[in-house]
């Protein structure tokens, strides 16, 4: 799947530019250094969450397009008196992956490399194959004791995995951390998509690349209040169940390479799913399906909720093995859905109204 030299730069530097939760700057930064010459305005907030407005007149509505721009990581917790690092999580990180993993440590002078500790299996107690906790995990940085290490990191510094992205085919991408950047991509090139097709847009447009979903959604719901835009659509990944090992009726089937995936139920409101429904008959762009039956665990339940009510839907990305160090994505799916977005933001009308009742 060919980008132009541009566009496949912008996806593979914001792809290997660390965005932990709570750190998320140089990573917003690569995203607004793309959208500064596209968009009509770029705002930031506190907190670091960005948007890119597009502006067509103050008597149309307004959409946003939103996804998240940080990544689960880990953070330096204590160093013990012979200097090893111990650690916590941030953000959904599994500490049965997590061994023999090597690390980057984001010190204020610059990265700091190690490696979470793995008792050789010769030296294992028959024990040692549970799954250990966070407190169980420790990081070598080869320090002689803690001042060294301390010389070189301090509690409180985040931590990433050493794992970068690659590409496996012409067609599939793996790396840590496609969650959700990924959505961040398919936003910022959804906006220079309507700059070109400016002339077909009817509506103004937020696209929001919103800070600490893996905490809570917090970015999210800070400039949904904000803004208060007539109707969200967001993006973000959801679970690709088409590997062995998972139960399809638990879980539901969705699967890699096969289009973006519409979710049902939850926060999603019946008026934007409709307009989903609309917008893949008329273009003929094929949808997968899935359903929530309470939270979609993305920031649709951080904004549709917020004010008077803000109309929101979800359109998700497939993804393997989300939460690990080598979760994949179809580029056909990474296309089909910014097509698929660009479409649906160009089919609303100026007052569309999005309200059950009219």
């Amino acid at each position: 799947m060919a980008f132009d030299k541009n566009t496949e730069e912008f996806l593979e530097k914001l792809l290997v530019t660390p965005s932990p939760t709570g750190f998320e700057k140089a990573g917003q930064q690569v995203w607004i250094d793309y959208l500064t010459p596209i968009a009509d305005v770029i705002e930031t907030d506190a907190y670091g969450s960005a948007a890119a407005r597009i502006e067509v007149g103050p008597d149309a509505i307004t959409v946003m397009l939103e996804a998240h721009c940080d990544e689960i990581g880990m953070i330096v917790q204590y160093v013990d008196e012979s200097g090893f690092v111990y650690i916590n999580r941030v953000g959904g990180s599994d500490p049965g992956i997590a061994r023999a993993r090597k690390v980057f440590i984001h010190s204020r002078d610059g990265i700091v490399s190690g490696i979470i500790g793995n008792t050789a299996i010769h030296l294992q107690e028959r024990d040692n194959n549970k799954l250990p906790k966070w407190s169980d995990l420790f990081i070598d940085i080869g320090a002689s004791n803690r001042e060294e290490a301390l010389g070189m990191i301090r509690v409180g510094d985040p931590i990433t995995l050493a794992e970068q992205f690659e590409y496996l085919s012409d067609e599939l991408i793996s790396g840590r951390a496609l969650d959700n950047r990924l959505g961040g991509f398919v936003i910022a090139r959804v906006i220079d998509i309507l700059r070109v097709r400016r002339s077909e847009l009817k509506v103004n447009v937020i696209a929001l690349n919103a800070v600490q979903e893996e905490v809570g959604g917090f970015g999210a719901r800070m400039m949904a209040y904000r803004y208060d835009p007539d109707v969200a659509i967001v993006t973000d990944v959801t679970h690709s169940t088409d590997t062995p090992g998972i139960n399809h009726k638990q879980h539901g089937l969705v699967k890699l390479g096969k289009g973006p995936v519409i979710n049902h139920g939850g926060a999603n409101h019946p008026m934007v799913l409709a307009h989903f429904e609309d917008v893949a008959e008329k273009t003929g762009i094929e949808l997968q399906r899935e359903a929530s039956g309470s939270r979609t665990g993305t920031d649709t339940d951080s904004i549709f909720y917020q004010k008077k009510g803000i109309p929101s839907g979800l359109v998700s990305l497939p993804l393997r093995y989300m939460h690990s160090p080598v979760e994949m994505a179809s580029l056909s799916d990474v296309v089909q859905l910014t097509d698929f977005l660009a479409e649906a933001v160009l089919a609303i009308r100026r007052d569309q109204s999005f309200s059950l009742f009219g």
